[in-house]
């Protein structure tokens, strides 16, 4: 079978960055779905940015060595040639939406294309039900949970059938059935002839549809196995937390913005957790799981009924880990935390012991926005954990995170559990949840109902 891409002895360096991203890397990629697995700041993200030219075209840095994707070189071809056999979906999608609502952001590309609009109509649509998304069309970006804009996005690299499909971390925010419905459209195009290539973490739903695995692990590239990649066993807590007085509480609230209709995401919603409890909240993309907690953080007002929180800190990590990091490095970040907390004698010491609790001691002088997906979330984590607050609330935390973060994030809510902190962790991540959860929180047609928590 011919490759659609040839990747012949190419190494590559970010700019002003201490070693490759890339080492010496030979690879062919033929029709098929090809999963590429491996640890954050490994080199994944980099080598799909490759297929279609954003390394080096825009990132700039050295590069060494050839490539040949879907006929073109992807070091030289304008990207904009390129965009139409290669696409590209970013683990960020929150960077990669241009328009305000879903049918123009999923035209986008054609447009760009001078597609005629009777074609393009027919695209779009093919594209959002190839997803089970057509009822979106007509919602804002803004409005979509992180799911969601994840489907959207894709939707726009499918409308534009590009030979190539990259896709970063896609199901990283999705329900079950919005990860089937991705994982359908994978096995579509694959069955068609293209070539998809997919970086992952959550490796369950995609490792037995693979036809070719991958492990990138500093910059090197080298088939794997099922075996290897096989998740190792969820050891989950033992016993359930029953605390006592209530920590937070949220009385017969209703929860917005206001949804189309009038009506609110979230109604006569009663949840209370306690000190040293941790609070799961699950259900589909689109339930309400962001909204109860930025309600519950205060960042937006409940439309009726009352919010309590405990006296203290509450340490709020949104789906973006990006909209946190803004400071020149990642110890500054947590260092920051530390200080508006009022430790400040200890703060050097605990910023220290934050810092090597994420493996982040070896880039804490780096800039969090060049760090991978991977890094920036547990850099994200480290500046939101310190300092030990009153109340944790965690929207999809293991975004983009391999399993040495994963264990690190959960030794991080043990401890901070054990003294005295409540913590509610929005999630799809089911592991996980059985992992934590105390009390389990389903969210479903904008009501909130406790559940059997996983033993």
């Amino acid at each position: 079978m011919t490759p659609l891409a040839r990747i012949d002895g190419v190494e590559y360096s970010y700019p002003g960055a201490a070693s490759p991203s890339l080492r010496s890397v030979d690879l062919d990629i033929e029709p098929g779905l090809t999963l590429v697995a491996g640890g954050s700041g490994g080199g994944k993200s980099t080598l799909l940015r490759l297929l279609n030219g954003l390394v080096p075209q825009f990132h700039g840095g050295r590069i060494s060595g050839t490539a040949t994707v879907a006929g073109l070189d992807p070091m030289r071809t304008p990207i904009p040639r390129l965009a139409g056999r290669v696409g590209l979906v970013f683990q960020d999608v929150e960077t990669q939406s241009v328009y305000g609502t879903v049918e123009r952001e999923v035209a986008f590309g054609l447009e760009n294309a001078a597609m005629g609009r009777a074609e393009m109509h027919d695209r779009v649509d093919e594209a959002l039900a190839s997803l089970s998304i057509s009822h979106l069309r007509s919602r804002r970006l803004a409005t979509l949970s992180g799911g969601e804009r994840q489907r959207v996005q894709l939707a726009a690299v499918l409308a534009l059938r590009p030979q190539i499909v990259a896709l970063d971390e896609p199901t990283s925010q999705l329900d079950p059935e919005g990860a089937e419905a991705v994982l359908a459209a994978c096995r579509r195009l694959a069955r068609d002839g293209r070539a998809i290539v997919v970086a992952e973490h959550r490796l369950e739903s995609m490792l037995p549809a693979a036809d070719v695995l991958l492990f990138v692990d500093g910059g090197r590239v080298a088939p794997t196995t099922r075996e290897a990649l096989a998740p190792t066993a969820v050891r989950h807590r033992p016993g359930a937390f029953r605390g006592s007085e209530a920590a937070w509480q949220m009385r017969a609230v209703a929860a917005g913005p206001a949804a189309p209709g009038g009506s609110a995401i979230l109604e006569n919603v009663n949840l209370a957790g306690a000190a040293g409890e941790v609070v799961v909240v699950v259900g589909p993309n689109g339930s309400g799981k962001t909204t109860l907690l930025r309600t519950l953080a205060g960042l937006l007002p409940a439309l009726s009924g009352k919010v309590e929180r405990p006296v203290g800190r509450t340490a709020f990590l949104p789906q973006n880990p990006g909209a946190l990091l803004y400071l020149p490095t990642v110890r500054a970040e947590v260092e920051l935390t530390l200080r508006r907390t009022g430790a400040n004698g200890a703060s050097a010491a605990e910023a220290a012991e934050m810092l090597a609790a994420f493996g982040l001691t070896a880039m804490a002088e780096r800039y969090p926005r060049d760090l991978s997906s991977g890094e920036r979330q547990r850099a994200a984590l480290a500046a939101t954990l310190a300092g030990g607050p009153a109340l944790v609330l965690l929207d999809e935390p293991t975004r983009g995170m391999d399993r040495a973060a994963r264990r690190a994030l959960v030794a991080a809510v043990r401890s901070l559990t054990g003294k005295g902190s409540a913590v509610v962790v929005a999630t799809h991540d089911t592991d996980l949840a059985a992992e934590l959860a105390d009390t389990t929180v389903a969210l479903s047609g904008g009501t909130a109902s406790i559940v059997e928590t996983p033993a």
